[in-house]
């Protein structure tokens, strides 16, 4: 009886919420451990499903953790995303406090994100580097468009290296205060948002 609830239980999830509950639970694994020591059948088990259901999903670990990344990816774009018209400046403060709740609500999976630069597969460390252009580009596009900030492009590439320091910057601060450092989210909010105007000043 048991297993057979167990069994309506699992096909009561849609191929969309299977997919986003196996992602869970790869976040939690890899943001633990390094690439290497995850056992795909591990994830198959905490999740209640076979193997070969997940390898339906993802044909192979590094299918599964290049899956991973992106979608810490997806997320921290959307977290981060501008606010057309609205000053840079004005944004930055609500643009880094939701970032950093994003951070402590999805701190697996933001660990995992970064785990994979780390991580030995070739074709997954290209996934992470794409997502970092990828918000990289996304906080240049939003300088570029700013009244305040815009001009500073002309004639200065080294704000591309600077927001390229600066993303580094953020990420060293958020993994150290998810091991428990005593800051608040108010104190690591101000430290990002200081260090981001001082490189741009």
């Amino acid at each position: 009886m048991p297993a057979n609830q167990g069994e309506r239980a699992r096909r009561r999830l849609s191929t969309g919420e299977r997919r986003e509950q196996l992602l869970s639970v790869g976040a939690k694994l890899f943001s633990e451990s390094p690439y290497d020591e995850v056992r795909i059948e591990r994830v198959a088990e905490i999740a209640g499903v076979s193997r070969g259901l997940l390898y339906h999903y993802f044909p192979t670990k590094r299918d599964f953790f290049a899956a991973v990344v992106e979608r810490e990816s997806e997320r921290m774009l959307r977290m981060t995303a501008a606010v057309p018209g609205v000053p840079v400046r004005e944004q930055l403060t609500a643009g880094l406090d939701t970032y950093l709740g994003y951070v402590q609500a999805h701190a697996h999976g933001f660990r995992a994100f970064h785990r994979a630069d780390a991580a030995g597969d070739q074709a997954v460390r290209r996934v992470y580097q794409r997502a970092l252009a990828a918000q990289e580009q996304q906080i240049l596009a939003a300088l570029a468009a700013d009244p305040e900030f815009g001009p500073v492009f002309q004639g200065a590439p080294q704000v591309r290296l600077a927001v390229r320091g600066w993303l580094a910057f953020t990420t060293a601060v958020c993994l150290e205060w998810l091991r428990g450092d005593d800051l608040t989210r108010e104190q690591v909010r101000d430290l990002c948002a200081r260090a981001l105007l001082g490189v741009l000043a």
